[in-house]
């Protein structure tokens, strides 16, 4: 089935351009939404207001969105959570704590889905992509804090594990000191 699109529809194409798509689809989705017509030759006159309207609306986006990446930039957030001696979070920070407190600072309403991948785990400093076009995905930075108030972990794994070797060879030294007497 061949359609006209009235908006702008993500996948699929932009407002004014005639598309195929499937029968079912067409029929069950697109039509009764009312983002498309069916492609006839008096429907065609029609396409060029709505390109027009389409491009009008795309570029009143393009402005809000690159002033609204300047802002997501900006801003800095920061959460305290329990972690454990390696820095592991014991729970995490997730997405949607992430998107309420940003949509509280900036007065937005950006959909939590938008914000991040996966959960943060880990205590320190992270960026975090949000998603608010194919050509806009400004980074924010999230700082997570140990409840008792520290950044970095209590003991970092890489040192530790050296404590531990170190250890292991002293006492390897001290038991052939000891056979040699």
């Amino acid at each position: 089935m061949k359609v006209l699109l009235k908006q702008d529809i993500q996948n699929i194409g932009l407002a004014g351009e005639v598309h195929k798509v499937a029968d079912g689809y067409g029929r069950n989705f697109l039509l009764p939404q009312g983002l498309a017509v069916v492609a006839s030759p008096g429907m065609m006159k029609q396409a060029v207001v709505w390109r027009k309207k389409a491009e009008a609306r795309r570029e009143e986006m393009r402005a809000e969105y690159e002033a609204l990446s300047k802002k997501i930039e900006e801003v800095s957030l920061t959460f305290t959570a329990r972690a454990g001696e390696t820095g592991k979070l014991y729970g995490s920070i997730t997405t949607t704590q992430i998107a309420d407190d940003l949509n509280e600072l900036l007065g937005t309403d950006i959909d939590r889905r938008k914000v991040g991948i996966e959960p943060l785990r880990q205590l320190g400093e992270h960026k975090v992509v949000v998603r608010l076009s194919g050509d806009f995905q400004p980074e924010l930075t999230v700082m997570i804090e140990n409840e008792a108030g520290e950044m970095e972990p209590a003991i970092e794994l890489s040192s530790y594990e050296e404590v531990v070797v170190e250890e292991m060879v002293d006492e390897s030294e001290e038991e052939t000191d000891e056979a040699d007497e």
